[in-house]
């Protein structure tokens, strides 16, 4: 860790350490003073911690649900207490269905936020929200009842028990790696913050979310222009994976131990027909925290591609969306300062089952933003972070913010900042519960530029023929090109 960087999070945590007490009175005893001392002491030399105390997390299970999210309602009941999750749905059969059946169709809004009524909503509204209201007369929010339907497996839930406990950050700069008291050094399977004491742990919270092992999806993507032109992205036939969340742990062998991983080969246009993705992004900054190999047919090789990180546009995207804000942020966090903010009610993305599995995604393309009906927002509680570029350090974004949702744990919305300070982009995670196998599914993704007037889908609409999204619990019995051998032995044009 840099030393103006430590200086600045003694300050900051000695200086906050009362509001910090505050913000967390929900969900822990009062810390004495003397526990945030050792923090200090780890900067001298590399950085970890985390670990909450065996008192602390106490709360698990009691004021907390386990894996750290409030077990209560709030006060007005818009939010409704914690039961589970969304439980599986017995008309949904993954062998002959190629979508997933929306367990909320039927439901109606309960309300519209537009631009002409945005103001009497302003405290529950993002930021990134607020611009789209304010730029499009048009753009409107529908607002549906809330569902807490994210729901964990046990053996997950026992890891984050675990976790609770013993779970550290790691590594040279802050945020760099974790810990755990887990084979290998590492954090058991499960959420490894799931009481988050700094900025950091809770993007960690998101790196290492609980998702379905493998989830196969053939979907589409889209860039609109500002003047409404439509320009078709490549089509990928994907597996995107959580590794860690095959029991057996095969998969986590076959992955280089990823926490996230996907190999994704291109169907569509043409003129990018087989080309293929395949990533893996680790627990640690071993390799600037990841692996990736790319393939192209003219080349008929997969090669390393360590460029594939930070703010380096994606190419197969047209450019518009750079590599660490896929999934809302993936890589390496040595680049930015993160503090946690805290958590507040918003509303936001959530059980968005229509875009991603019952709309033809074109018929959801506005000319200037997607269309109303097609989302689905609710109020949610929500962890805050913001992340601003260190000092000295590269990067497009000055400044970016994070709403990770309480209950999975994901990014579900995203803002980021340029030089001068204008916000730039806002970001949607379109995500729904995988119902069948447990865990949420966060591979859609929605931009606006709200400088430039463009905006993008990405990964949407299973309801055509030959487009599907299937959720696995393991990899067996799936043909997943996970080497750069296998890679190049499907690479046929």
């Amino acid at each position: 860790m840099h030393e103006e960087d430590c200086t600045k999070t003694m300050s900051n945590t000695l200086m906050k350490s009362r509001e910090n007490i505050k913000r967390r009175s929900k969900v822990a005893n009062v810390k004495k003073l003397a526990r945030l001392i050792p923090a200090v002491a780890l900067c001298m030399a590399g950085y970890a911690h985390g670990a909450v105390s065996p008192e602390e997390a106490q709360a698990l299970g009691t004021t907390l649900t386990e894996f750290g999210a409030e077990k209560d309602g709030n006060a007005d009941g818009s939010i409704p207490p914690y039961t589970g999750g969304l439980q599986p749905v017995q008309e949904y059969d993954r062998e002959t269905d190629d979508t997933y059946i929306n367990p909320y169709e039927g439901e109606q809004p309960l309300y519209t936020i537009s631009q002409s009524n945005m103001a009497e909503h302003e405290d529950l509204l993002t930021e990134g929200t607020k611009a789209l209201l304010n730029k499009y007369p048009t753009y409107e929010l529908n607002v549906y009842s809330t569902h807490r339907s994210m729901r964990y497996l046990d053996w997950v839930i026992d890891g984050t028990l675990k976790n609770a406990t013993t779970a550290e950050l790691g590594g040279e700069v802050m945020g760099d790696a974790v810990t755990g008291a887990d084979e290998g050094n590492l954090p058991f399977p499960g959420v490894p913050f799931p009481i988050p004491e700094n900025g950091y742990e809770a993007m960690w919270n998101h790196k290492m979310a609980f998702a379905p092992a493998v989830m196969h999806q053939h979907n589409q993507a889209f860039v609109v222009d500002s003047g409404g032109g439509v320009s078709v992205l490549s089509t990928p036939n994907q597996y995107h994976m959580r590794p860690w969340y095959d029991k057996s742990g095969d998969l986590r062998e076959a992955s280089h131990n990823a926490i996230l991983s996907f190999s994704a080969l291109q169907t569509s246009p043409p003129q990018a027909a087989g080309v293929t993705f395949l990533n893996f992004y680790l627990p640690t900054a071993d390799n600037g925290g990841q692996l990736v190999w790319f393939y192209t047919p003219g080349q008929r090789r997969a090669r390393r591609a360590p460029d594939f990180a930070y703010d380096l546009p994606i190419s197969a995207y047209g450019g518009v969306l750079m590599w660490d804000e896929i999934f809302g942020f993936v890589g390496r966090m040595d680049r930015f300062n993160f503090k946690l903010i805290g958590k507040t009610e918003k509303i936001v993305p959530y059980n968005n089952f229509p875009i991603t599995q019952e709309v033809d995604p074109r018929e959801a393309l506005g000319e200037d933003h997607l269309k109303s009906e097609t989302l689905r927002f609710e109020k949610h509680r929500v962890w805050v972070v913001e992340a601003d570029r260190k000092e000295g350090e590269r990067h497009t974004y000055k400044k970016r913010r994070f709403y990770l949702d309480e209950d999975s744990w994901q990014v579900v919305a995203l803002e980021t900042y340029d030089d001068s300070g204008e916000l730039w982009k806002n970001g949607y995670i379109l995500s729904f519960p995988t119902y069948d196998v447990g865990g949420m599914n966060n591979n859609t993704w929605a931009f606006d530029d709200t400088i430039k007037g463009n905006y993008m889908l990405i990964n949407a609409g299973a309801s055509q023929e030959g487009f599907w999204n299937r959720s696995y619990m393991d990899a067996e019995d799936l043909n997943i090109a996970l080497t750069p051998r296998a890679v190049e032995a499907q690479g046929v044009r």
